[in-house]
């Protein structure tokens, strides 16, 4: 019993059920999923799929935090990625359209990543201070594609990306599910996880063994963009509209909470895609809560920091040691 308490994965999901669960206090059917139209319905498929985007954009920062950096700047390339892509949708609304902008999208993402990287890497400058010119810029290229107003598109191929169905489930949760996996795969059946872990461990150590520590930073960084343009993609076509300033807005906050809630240690090192994926379903539950028990909107932000806060403090060994008095460190 002891050897479950102290695993990394028991507290985030033991967190994750008790939050479920006080929503039937307040809603009795929160659990129950019905089929219409061929599609499946509830309140934890909406979790899943509104969950989706934080999930793809976490899985990037914890590869970054991984490496001992971190990216403040995904919320904006969310915003670029998503303003491109309605863009192109506008002129043309078919399927070899949205086809167009969603290439579009995730290789500008890709290059914003790519330049991250370079800044991170190449250059030398702090991971922070390199993110967070991203992040200001970042914005400002949204506006500059949507030339400060918000577009609006009509076209149900786009839609289908953030509020779609395929056998039955939300189209959004199967692509999150397809990258997670790859990214696992990646890190877990090959050596690249543990030369990640290996940079942000002990980076000079990593250096001297003769990891090639630049290339795989900017990797990481890459697929990051890559990640938060597939997450832009997703948001701006579940509303079917691209807004600069609102997509994406403070995601990079709650992918970092997520992060942290699975697990993966900000100083670098070892990583949990798996606490990950628990966290961000964790952060969206706790949002849905907020709105089932009908916290009051100008309280909101406040109730989830304090419910957030607790959670991180049962995770901590030395809280519960002295506190608790439960599981040693």
């Amino acid at each position: 019993m002891t050897g479950v308490l102290k695993h990394r994965l028991f507290w985030p999901s033991a967190a994750l059920i008790v939050l479920l669960l006080g929503n039937l206090i307040f809603t009795p059917h929160f659990f129950s999923i019905e089929i219409r139209n061929g599609q499946l319905y509830g309140s934890l498929i909406d979790i899943l799929r509104l969950s989706a985007p934080l999930i793809l954009v976490a899985l990037g920062m914890t590869l970054v935090i991984a490496t001992g950096g971190i990216d403040l700047s995904v919320g904006s390339v969310m915003a670029v990625a998503g303003a491109l892509a309605c863009l192109i949708v506008v002129d043309n609304p078919g399927l070899s359209g949205v086809l167009l902008a969603c290439v579009a999208a995730v290789t500008l993402a890709l290059v914003l990543g790519l330049w991250n990287g370079f800044l991170v890497s190449v250059v030398g400058l702090q991971p922070i201070i390199a993110t967070l010119i991203l992040m200001v810029a970042g914005r400002g290229l949204a506006q500059l594609i949507t030339e400060g107003q918000i577009i609006t598109v009509n076209s149900p191929p786009y839609r289908f990306i953030g509020a779609g169905y395929l056998l039955t489930f939300p189209f959004a949760v199967i692509i999150a599910a397809v990258v997670v996996a790859f990214t696992a795969l990646l890190t877990r059946r090959t050596a690249l996880g543990m030369l990640v872990e290996s940079v942000g461990g002990n980076p000079r150590a990593s250096r001297l063994s003769g990891i090639h520590s630049r290339r795989l930073i900017w990797g990481v960084y890459a697929f990051t963009g890559v990640a938060a343009g597939i997450a832009g993609l997703m948001a701006t076509a579940n509303v079917s509209s691209a807004d600069g300033n609102a997509v994406g807005s403070l995601i990079e906050l709650n992918a970092i909470l997520a992060v942290v809630i699975g697990g993966t240690s900000l100083a670098g090192g070892r990583f949990s895609i798996a606490g990950t994926v628990i966290g961000a379903l964790l952060i969206q539950a706790l949002d849905t809560t907020i709105y089932t028990t009908g916290v009051p909107a100008q309280t909101t932000q406040l109730f989830k920091a304090v419910v957030v806060i607790v959670i991180c403090l049962i995770q901590s060994p030395a809280f519960r040691r002295k506190v608790l008095r439960t599981v040693p460190a």
